[in-house]
């Protein structure tokens, strides 16, 4: 089985990154969510919260279980037995902020491979912060996030 780690705050998870997942099970038997706990962040989403949100989101989905994680990924995924990390790239600006972490967790854990999918076009521009961005001023995300994640956002008002 080669089993993938999907890491990222995922505060809130995305129909972008719903779509990074979907067409990363093309490739891996197994992909885990990883939801990144960041002691210095304030997020909209406590850990526990994103996990049970993602966990809905995904229920459809063979092969995919989440977990929250504090530390250093390549650790992570030595634990895990992950032959890699699945990343989404919207933009070039994400490409030059992955590429050193790429370099570093291959250091950290040699043959960890780091693969970068394209999300699909209409989800090329969607991002958490864009999403807490709108929602923060009473926008509608429906268009941006999965219907648990809506429901809980829309409870959070």
């Amino acid at each position: 089985m080669r089993t993938a780690l999907f890491p990222g705050s995922f505060d809130p998870f995305t129909l972008g990154h719903l779509d990074i997942l979907e067409r990363g099970l093309r490739i891996f038997d197994r992909i885990e969510v990883t939801v990144a706990i960041n002691s210095s962040k304030k997020p909209l989403f406590e850990p526990e919260e994103r996990c049970v949100l993602i966990e809905a989101c995904v229920a459809h989905l063979d092969g995919v279980s989440v977990h929250s994680f504090e530390g250093l990924i390549a650790a992570h995924a030595r634990e895990r037995k992950a032959v890699a990390l699945l990343r989404g790239l919207r933009q070039v600006s994400d490409f030059e902020y992955e590429r050193p972490m790429a370099s570093a967790n291959r250091k950290l854990l040699p043959g960890l491979e780091t693969v970068f999918l394209l999300p699909a076009q209409k989800y090329g521009l969607i991002s958490s912060t864009i999403v807490r961005d709108i929602h923060r001023w009473g926008g509608d995300v429906s268009a941006f996030v999965p219907g648990p994640v809506l429901e809980a956002l829309r409870s959070k008002r």
